[in-house]
């Protein structure tokens, strides 16, 4: 898959239930290399959108185009291969630190891990762990705090270097100078 101009929501609606729409008619264009934010009420659709790019659920109507190419003819891999996504609940697994970062990549390389993990401000509690990287954080990482959680989660995200960076609410549980240092480092 090559995303080299623009992600385009052509006309799309979703219902979970039958005529109970969450989006009628959504039509957005997202050109590459823009930073784009959806803002509304609880239960607006917000994260409803963000499902439906790496197809976790596919439109009721209409299209998701990737360089006007509909995603549904992707591979579901090559299609979330572009992308690194942080959801708005980091999931982790009861394993290292290291390895949660690196989950489902091939050829781990320790310099990119390190990379990741400062970019997402991980980097320095991951240090002050009793293991560093080799801490396992337990179930759902509950040995960590909600904002390492997420910290996690975006340093996983950004492991692999992705053509796109989807994120809900990825950074609701960091204060307000961790989500500014973030968002700057992803920048």
């Amino acid at each position: 898959v090559d995303f080299n101009k623009k992600i385009e929501y052509r006309q799309v609606d979703f219902y979970y239930h039958k005529n109970e729409p969450v989006l009628h008619d959504i039509n957005l264009i997202i050109e590459k290399g823009k930073t784009i934010a959806l803002v509304g009420a609880s239960g607006g659709g917000k994260s409803t959108m963000v499902d439906l790019l790496p197809r976790f659920y596919d439109p009721i109507k209409g299209q998701i185009l990737i360089d006007g190419i509909d995603i549904r003819q992707y591979r579901l891999t090559d299609l979330r291969g572009l992308m690194g996504i942080v959801t708005q609940q980091a999931i982790l697994f009861n394993d290292t630190i290291y390895n949660n970062i690196a989950f489902g990549c091939n050829d781990v390389s320790e310099a990119a891990v390190l990379r990741a993990a400062k970019i997402a401000h991980a980097h320095e509690f991951i240090i002050e762990t009793q293991n560093g990287y080799q801490t396992t954080i337990g179930d759902q990482g509950l040995k960590l705090s909600g904002g390492q959680r997420q910290r996690l989660g975006i340093a996983r995200a950004l492991y692999g270097d992705p053509t796109v960076l989807v994120m809900d609410e990825a950074t609701s549980a960091l204060d307000t100078s961790t989500e500014a240092a973030v968002g700057a480092a992803i920048r």
